[in-house]
């Protein structure tokens, strides 16, 4: 159950009501008091801050409880989440301070016209001369926001704010989100190209199937900096991580397993794509309609193109049909499709990553009993599948060695590298995917990223620690 935290700000009358009576009605409401600040003492009447903790389902019900209870004066009711976000989330900050007219002169102008003349000369300079080395654009059109769905630019600015966080926190990488107001491809491609001269790397997010498919497909082929949809295959690259490591736990090889994925959109391609590419040999993609089959044919070019890989099975059936005997199902579609006994079966050592949020597709409690390893997109239960594990070491990578593009080998590299910070020591049922807040997965993931970029040509230059 999802929990939020909340400030109330109450005025108590002395004569009426004391504090056990507060602290009680809270409790009754579902709320867990975890701190109080005396704003202003009195004798008579006392202002007091209480912070509470409580399911976000109960919230309005605590404030209900105490703003019926007598002696009470509710002022005000502040989220803390929404305090975080006040004024937004990131600042620009210079580099060095402006103190004087010299320093003026050679941070703007007359300086700065010998710094232009010479990227003007040769435009590679801008990675040593400007911010181009270390900026990444993350740009949205807002119409994909996970959980939320199409909710428009302005309202997707906080989540792309809060992912220019983790960029700079885990990876000291400067992110700024760039929220576009069309849903027009076109106008998509042709605006992040404009503005991509300052950026190293492109970032795209929560951009609605089909449409991502061919905006990060021209972009990539159009743009010499990387441009990666994360959605995509920052969820691929975590999912494939956490399933070599389940595969190690239950003691299966990931060329003889049968795989189920349910959700055939922007990230279930790029899961089936990665499996593929990492070696399956019988997968099952499904969407709402039943099994994508080999030889079939399709409106969507994408599962046209699933139709033709030999790996894919032709079996045709709906998702419970096609669930009978596999050894793995990944979910990564919507809430409550499945319960215990479609799970049940499934082939014995059962690995079930049921992705969707903040439902997922089977609920984990009902699961657990009946499966070896569940992984969920949920913090609350063990093995979290979360794309913060992926994207900051990658980018971080590529933009070390000036990467062109990030490919498939790259890809793979970083999930084989997450997936080793977990040793075989650490390695259960519980434990298959590594915290975001382990410092090695960065260090592991821009490592890898940056060895298969110099393998396979498209890294332009080679980091000091690499020579």
């Amino acid at each position: 159950m999802a929990q939020t935290s909340i400030i109330v700000r109450l005025e108590l009358d002395h004569g009426k009501v004391t504090f056990g009576d507060v602290a009680s009605a809270i409790s009754m409401a579902g709320g867990d008091i975890t701190s109080i600040d005396v704003i202003r003492p009195g004798q008579d009447t006392s202002v007091r801050d209480i912070t509470v903790d409580v399911a976000e389902s109960a919230e309005s019900d605590v404030v209900e409880a105490l703003r019926r209870q007598e002696g009470i004066k509710l002022i005000n009711v502040s989220d803390r989440t929404f305090l975080v976000h006040l004024g937004g989330k990131i600042a620009v900050q210079p580099n060095m301070p402006v103190r004087n007219r010299d320093d003026l002169s050679r941070v703007y102008t007359p300086g700065v016209a010998k710094v232009c003349s010479a990227i003007h000369e040769n435009p590679n300079k801008a990675y040593s001369l400007t911010i181009k080395r270390n900026t990444v654009a993350v740009v949205t059109d807002g119409t994909a926001v996970l959980g939320l769905g199409d909710i428009g630019p302005h309202a997707a600015a906080p989540v792309m704010e809060g992912k220019a966080m983790l960029f700079k926190q885990l990876a000291g990488v400067d992110a700024f989100p760039i929220c576009l107001d069309t849903k027009d491809t076109e106008e998509i491609i042709r605006t992040v190209k404009a503005i991509s001269p300052i950026f190293g790397g492109i970032n795209l997010e929560d951009i609605g199937s089909p449409r991502c498919f061919e905006i990060e497909t021209r972009l990539a082929e159009e743009l010499d900096i990387p441009v990666f949809h994360d959605d995509q295959h920052g969820t691929a690259v975590v999912l494939l991580a956490g399933m070599l490591n389940a595969l190690k736990v239950v003691g299966k090889r990931i060329d003889q397993v049968r795989i189920v994925v349910n959700g055939i959109g922007a990230a279930g391609v790029s899961v089936c794509k990665m499996l593929l590419a990492a070696g399956v040999k019988r997968l099952v993609p499904v969407d709402r309609d039943g099994a994508i089959v080999r030889g079939g044919t399709y409106e969507q070019p994408m599962w046209n193109w699933l139709a033709d890989q030999p790996q894919v099975e032709a079996a045709e059936g709906g998702l419970k049909d096609v669930l009978r005997g596999a050894d793995v199902f990944i979910g990564v579609s919507r809430g409550g499709l499945l319960n215990a006994a479609d799970v049940a079966t499934m082939a014995p050592d059962r690995i079930v990553f049921a992705l969707a949020n903040p439902q997922p597709e089977i609920d984990p409690e009902e699961a657990l009993p009946h499966v070896r390893v569940l992984a969920t997109g949920r913090s609350d239960y063990p093995n979290q599948i979360n794309n913060v594990l992926a994207f900051p070491g990658i980018f971080r990578g590529a933009l070390d060695c000036r990467a062109r593009r990030i490919n498939e080998p790259m890809k793979l590299a970083a999930a084989r590298a997450i997936a080793s910070v977990v040793s075989d020591k650490e390695l259960n049922e519980q434990y298959i995917i590594p915290s975001i807040f382990n410092e090695q997965v960065v260090v592991k993931v821009r490592h890898a990223i940056i060895e298969a970029a110099i393998l396979t040509g498209t890294a332009r230059r080679i980091p000091p620690d690499f020579r």
